[in-house]
């Protein structure tokens, strides 16, 4: 049975607190902290249990370093444009997993917009990453592949670790989208041989696949500074590098969904290191090892900075949410705003949610006063909790 069901009167109540971070704000371990401060105003002989969460994007590295007691290395990669950026992976507290943002590599952050052109854009630098991660000896990748400047499949990133991409007359391609259309021949004789055994997993929250309507170049090109006339020209090559992935390596990519994640960096991730493409907060979920540490939990606190209807579809909130109903765990979600249709995630494990603000405020102020809010919240939201069960009431002289 799960959650307070059976258990004595009067026993030390367990709490898990599983946000992800306020954007621009607190990080996911931030986040927590301050709700754990509230949590303890209102029963200081709580057992809160902190366990920073991320759905694969933004922040996955420090949720999965945090949680596991893990360390974070700093290395330098090729970036989108073929210049150097520095970026950051993560290692877990056992040593077994590493955890990486393709965004850190090719993200489109690390592209002046006047300069965003998914043509040349490339994922060399996170086949580098994934390198550095193998050379630390790890037996499981997770890859959190939001937020790319690239529409490349993965061509860049398999290039990095040893893949041969060849023209007709057997020269290389150069990086990019455009250079797709120049493959006639896949040969993996040199893939990095330390790929061999390791399990991929790739945190993927849309369901895309590489071609058509809902694909890679149509749906996320033109976020990535492509035109319509690059979008039909992406097009086509990807469609050419799908059909070569079959025909060379056996492996179906176009119609996989998730394969157009990252642009397309979810197909190449399949075909060329047999990843598996999970929802996000599933894959941090399992490496932080949430639901063990929900065993026996009388009650969930989760968040996120805005808390919405999108927010049923894959976020760190509902994800939190439907594993502890899995136990007969009580959930409540604390957002920084609460918007449109956001009551829909009260169908999906979330039995209530509260945005912290406490008046009107600027955002400027929001930002400032994210932690003293969101202490007060989780405080009151406690007391409400604990009144429902009869438990007498923490005063101010308690504290």
């Amino acid at each position: 049975m799960g959650g307070s069901v059976g258990r004595p009167r009067g026993h030390r109540v367990k709490i898990v607190v599983a946000p992800d971070s306020f954007k621009e704000c607190l990080s996911a371990l931030r986040v927590a902290e301050a709700i754990a401060r509230g949590l303890r105003r209102a029963d200081p002989e709580a057992e809160v249990v902190l366990v920073p969460m991320a759905d694969g994007g933004e922040g996955t590295v420090d949720a999965v370093v945090e949680a596991t007691g893990g360390r974070r290395l700093r290395t330098t990669v090729t970036g989108p444009l073929g210049d150097p950026v520095a970026a950051t992976f993560g290692v877990t507290g056992d040593g077994a997993t590493a955890v990486m943002e393709m965004a850190q590599a090719s993200g489109l952050p690390l592209v002046p917009p006047q300069r965003r052109n998914p043509l040349v854009t490339t994922t060399y630098g996170t086949g580098e990453l994934i390198g550095e991660a193998l050379a630390e000896g790890v037996r499981t990748v997770i890859i959190g592949i939001g937020g790319s400047a690239t529409v490349d499949g993965g061509a860049g990133m398999a290039q990095a670790l040893g893949v041969k991409l060849t023209d007709a007359s057997g020269r290389e391609l150069g990086w990019g989208g455009g250079e797709l259309g120049r493959l006639a021949h896949v040969d993996v004789g040199g893939l990095e041989e330390r790929v061999l055994g390791v399990r991929f997993r790739v945190a993927c929250d849309v369901t895309n696949p590489l071609l058509g309507e809902r694909g890679a170049a149509r749906v996320y090109g033109p976020q990535k500074g492509a035109t319509p006339e690059m979008v039909a020209v992406l097009e086509r090559d990807l469609t050419r590098f799908a059909r070569i992935i079959a025909r060379d390596l056996g492996v179906e990519v176009a119609k996989v969904p998730g394969a157009g994640a990252a642009g397309g960096l979810g197909a190449g991730l399949k075909a060329f290191l047999a990843a598996e493409l999970v929802p996000g907060v599933e894959v941090v979920a399992e490496a932080v090892g949430l639901a063990e540490k929900m065993a026996g939990a009388d009650l969930v606190i989760t968040g996120e900075g805005k808390l919405d209807g999108q927010s049923a579809f894959g976020k760190t909130p509902v994800g939190v949410a439907r594993l502890a109903k899995k136990e007969g765990i009580p959930v409540v979600a604390l957002a920084g705003a609460l918007g449109a249709d956001v009551e829909r995630v009260l169908a999906h494990g979330i039995d209530a949610y509260f945005g912290i603000a406490d008046g009107p405020l600027r955002y400027e102020e929001s930002l400032a006063r994210a932690g003293e809010l969101l202490a007060s919240a989780a405080e009151q939201c406690l007391r409400l909790w604990r009144s429902g069960r009869g438990a007498r009431p923490v005063g101010a002289d308690d504290r």
